[in-house]
């Protein structure tokens, strides 16, 4: 999926308006709340029928990420994939204001899952191997590509080849997929690779002069693009795809194949599109369509 740049541009404007229609409720952009099926009937014993029957469904979340998952003045995430949680939501016949969002920073997003503390994690969660071995996948929701994101007035980094030499620095964050795929192209990553739990810390470091880049995936950059306007730009192309999946506890096969079954639904009635359109549309007006669940 390549991303215009000229949707950077236009999304600073676009979340400058979004963040003036929020007034002081500290809300960021989203939908409206989605419908809510009413009784829906469950299998006893499955995840479904317990959440159903305790009607909440704690979600773990980031928030951080503006377009994704970024936390409101009021304590709320939103964004895009708290849009997704809520169309999960919906379909458990559990309304959007009876879902409890958890912080899921990436170090931590498998521990949440293995120690119940969330019911699923929508978290721009790659999909992997590795991950695979501790908790399930649904989805995949979205495809995503790492990108690289530099100061708006530095021209010397090109792409991920730029870090070769040794003599640049760049961050990303503790257990996360863009700080696995970049130490490739680092002569040292001990001395190069900058690690924090959030992505605002690395943000923070590229505008101090502290790294000389940020690297994670396209819309997520994007994003930070737009909120601080003349600051920062991509630099190069997207060099990898990351497909986001839903995390669900390992070998909970229905819970999982229900969250399928609602992603194909949602692809087919619009409301996919809608929570897109909403959220991360803000700053990629190019729609995705919901690509094929690997129902494994």
């Amino acid at each position: 999926m390549r991303i215009s740049r000229m949707a950077a541009v236009a999304a600073a404007a676009a979340l400058a308006l979004s963040m003036a229609a929020c007034g002081d409720n500290g809300d960021d952009t989203g939908g409206e709340n989605p419908d809510v099926v009413e009784s829906p009937t469950f299998e006893a014993g499955t995840t479904m029928a317990e959440l159903s029957e305790a009607g909440k469904l704690v979600v773990g979340t980031k928030f951080d990420q503006p377009g994704f998952g970024l936390q409101g003045l009021d304590g709320t995430p939103a964004g895009f994939d708290v849009e997704i949680a809520k169309l999960i939501a919906g379909e458990l016949g559990i309304a959007a204001d009876d879902i409890e969002y958890v912080e899921a920073r990436s170090a931590v997003r498998e521990e949440l899952l293995e120690q119940d503390r969330v019911d699923i994690v929508v978290a721009t969660y790659t999909i992997n191997p590795t991950r695979k071995e501790r908790i399930d996948f649904a989805g995949p929701y979205y495809v995503a590509g790492q990108h690289i994101m530099v100061r708006a007035d530095d021209d010397s980094i090109t792409g991920p080849e730029s870090f070769e030499a040794g003599d640049k620095k760049v961050c990303s964050v503790q257990g996360s997929t863009p700080a696995e795929n970049i130490q490739e192209y680092l002569a040292n990553a001990g001395e190069q690779l900058v690690l924090f739990d959030i992505y605002d810390k690395c943000v923070d470091a590229l505008r101090g002069g502290q790294v000389d880049a940020v690297t994670t995936d396209n819309v997520i950059l994007l994003g930070f693009i737009a909120s601080n306007e003349g600051e920062f730009k991509l630099t190069g192309e997207q060099f990898t795809e990351e497909p986001y999946g839903i995390g669900v506890k390992k070998g909970d096969d229905a819970f999982r194949d229900f969250i399928n079954d609602t992603l194909e639904k949602i692809y087919e009635n619009g409301a996919y599109a809608q929570a897109w359109e909403s959220t991360a549309g803000e700053f990629d007006d190019n729609t995705p369509t919901g690509p094929a669940v690997d129902r494994y």
